[in-house]
């Protein structure tokens, strides 16, 4: 048996897929191949880190997450009532 199926059926399609994880390695790719060539290795970890960091940041506020609180509370059996997710505001 698998380590997915553990989860509830609505979380299997999300863990089985590698898709979020083949866009953020193809962002960092395209940025890099924009730069070309790096001063040195610090500034490519740099730049990767950047990339990381703003995707860490819109997966928390976007309005589509890829685990809602709600079906995370599904995962602990806790049924706490969840807010919307917070928007940015400019």
């Amino acid at each position: 048996m698998t380590a997915f199926a553990d989860f509830t059926v609505s979380h299997w399609k999300k863990i089985w897929s590698t898709d979020p994880l083949e866009r953020v390695n193809e962002e960092i790719k395209r940025r890099t191949d924009v730069v070309g060539v790096f001063p040195n290795p610090a500034a490519l970890l740099r730049l990767a880190g950047s990339v990381l960091i703003e995707t860490h940041d819109e997966w928390q506020v976007s309005e589509r997450r890829y685990f809602s609180e709600a079906s995370m509370a599904q995962l602990t059996g806790t049924t706490k009532e969840v807010a919307p997710p917070a928007t940015l505001t400019a």
